[in-house]
């Protein structure tokens, strides 16, 4: 029987994150022989500024659903609030190295994870390319080569961030929600670097909805695993990594019970019938997350 491939991808957003969940998740996949696709976060964690959108009511609810203080940890959630935020890749090099160093594939998420989803709306495309520009070089300074691929925070992406991504050496990026691997389009013109977008939720935007609670979560998501078809999963070193671990462990144990196994999207990609569909994004929102997110 064939093997069923998920693309396994981590976001690693902040210094907590960095410190105490991608180590975790670095023992758990040496113990359960996985490669994974971790995506770093390596300028400010200034998080913690994300605590005025308390005053919009999807955001609050959102928090409380998840019960956020919990399970991410007070010093995430006031982060960067009340002086400036702590430099996560110079801080935590050695974290990253050893991602490297383990043979997991090593991609950008961010510079300042914050500045990108609040700001994103405002920015020149001078701004955009700086501030991918930044993430990239401190990336690879501390990996000693390019970092393989990209994911914009939120799934917040744009089509003058696919053509500024266009300058930078990545392999593939990872900026929308679908259901397939294609080639972006814009303005009328195809671009170089595929898209492979996520098509599983995470764990923050179905936890507390239609019954899902940490009890039957696993089986929820199981339950969205087709074979045949793309799945590619994020989990969040804040929570996988951390909270979670112990759950996201008996996820893996589960999903190999039914002929799943995980891999990078790098090798997931590689295992993808070519040629690739050509598409463009669009914006809209979808359940679970505040606001507009990418998807095709």
């Amino acid at each position: 029987m064939k093997t069923e491939l998920i693309g396994l991808r981590i976001d690693v957003d902040t210094f907590r994150g960095t410190r105490d969940g991608v180590p975790a998740l670095l023992k758990l996949f040496e113990e359960e022989n996985i490669k994974a696709s971790f995506f770093f976060s390596v300028g400010p964690d200034n998080m913690g500024r994300h605590l005025w959108r308390l005053l919009k009511p999807a955001f609050l609810i959102k928090m409380l659903r998840t019960k956020a203080a919990s399970l991410y940890g007070w010093d995430i959630i006031f982060k960067g609030t009340f002086w400036p935020g702590p430099l996560i890749g110079k801080s935590f090099g050695d974290i990253i190295r050893r991602s490297d160093a383990a043979g997991h594939e090593i991609c950008l998420h961010t510079w300042d994870h914050h500045y990108w989803q609040a700001k994103l709306d405002s920015l020149s495309p001078k701004d955009i390319y700086s501030e991918i520009e930044r993430g990239f070089s401190a990336l690879e300074k501390i990996i000693g080569h390019p970092p393989a691929a990209s994911a914009v925070p939120g799934w917040k992406c744009t089509e003058q961030v696919l053509l500024e991504k266009e300058k930078f050496p990545f392999r593939y990026n990872s900026d929308c929600r679908g259901n397939m691997i294609f080639e972006p389009l814009v303005q009328g013109k195809k671009l170089s670097a595929p898209q492979i977008p996520v098509n599983l939720p995470t764990y923050d935007e179905v936890l507390g909805k239609n019954g899902i609670t940490n009890d039957n979560y696993n089986e929820y998501m199981l339950s969205l695993l087709k074979p045949g078809v793309m799945n590619v999963l994020t989990i969040h070193a804040e929570a996988e990594g951390i909270s979670c671990l112990d759950m996201f462990k008996e996820f893996v144990h589960k999903a190999r019970e039914k002929n799943f196994d995980f891999v990078t999207l790098g090798t997931l990609l590689d295992a993808t019938p070519k040629p690739l569909a050509s598409t463009s994004i669009t914006l809209r929102e979808i359940p679970g997350r505040e606001g507009w997110v990418t998807t095709v």
